[in-house]
């Protein structure tokens, strides 16, 4: 079987030890991530398979479903394998598939991680981030509910999500950051100078739609003449080179089919030649 163990480890705020490749839950609930799954039983499935296969870091958010996502962790997984890492968010609102609104206020926040809490059936948080700067409150005051969380014993590490240089700079001065996760893929590299930064830095990156699900799976892609020769998939292509792009990156690739899950993993024994990089870095 192949597995996301072959791939190598980032230890996310010196501590928290994790194969770089791991799982997203975002795909868990229903269309617009809102709802049940139509298949719940597959999708218990998928998350079991994810730990089979060598998965120690599952992504989620309290905003996925909402709680859906959350709920179908705890149902599939605990009590959790020691070794795994859950890292969830707070400060997106749902008003309906497809809707997402932020909400940065200090009660709310600490309130979703209090239900994150129950809904995962943990003691503490191992990583809660961000989901959004809510621009209407002050990011002292976001990120400063997670830090009284930290305190309290609530929550072991902090991170951000779809930030700028500038705006990460500015959450460091406020709480020890240890990831960030922005949107970044072969196709869409506007958040080239946040890895950058998280590289210099050592702070996890976690690209999300790591895949740019569709365009670069598609046969007719432009990785699909690489992944021709290297007997491989373009979706295996698209994380290998992904891995190979910084030792901070950490794909987290979603799906609600065990095949594809397995795919996925498969780009964690993938190797890429200079000459590929050069390639598929062309094609920004």
């Amino acid at each position: 079987m192949t597995t996301a163990s072959l791939s190598e480890t980032f230890a996310i705020g010196g501590d928290l030890t994790v194969h770089r490749l791991g799982y997203g839950a975002m795909q868990l609930p229903g269309p617009g991530v809102w709802g049940e799954p139509a298949d719940r039983d597959g999708a218990l499935a998928v998350l079991r398979a994810a730990v089979e296969q060598g998965v120690d870091l599952i992504d989620t958010a309290d905003s996925y479903g909402p709680l859906v996502s959350e709920q179908l962790i705890a149902e599939a997984l605990h009590p959790y394998p020691q070794d795994l890492v859950i890292a969830t968010k707070a400060g997106l609102t749902r008003q309906g598939p497809g809707i997402w609104t932020p909400v940065g206020r200090p009660a709310y926040l600490k309130q979703q991680v209090e239900l994150s809490l129950r809904h995962l059936r943990v003691e503490r948080i191992d990583l809660i981030q961000l989901h959004r700067i809510d621009p209407d409150v002050a990011l002292a005051d976001q990120l400063g509910a997670f830090r009284e969380l930290q305190e309290e014993g609530k929550v072991r590490h902090v991170g951000v999500s779809e930030v700028s240089v500038a705006e990460l700079q500015a959450a460091r001065e406020i709480v020890d950051v240890v990831s960030v996760q922005n949107l970044y893929n072969l196709t869409n590299r506007q958040s080239q100078d946040v890895l950058d930064f998280a590289t210099e830095h050592g702070i996890a990156f976690i690209p999300w739609f790591p895949i740019a699900t569709g365009d670069l799976a598609a046969p007719d892609s432009p990785v699909a003449d690489i992944a021709r020769e290297l007997g491989a998939t373009p979706a295996q292509v698209a994380l290998a080179w992904l891995l190979q792009k910084s030792p901070v990156v950490l794909p987290i690739p979603g799906t609600k089919s065990v095949d594809h899950l397995t795919e996925n993993m498969g780009a964690a024994r993938l190797s890429l030649s200079p000459e590929d990089v050069a390639r598929l870095d062309a094609l920004a």
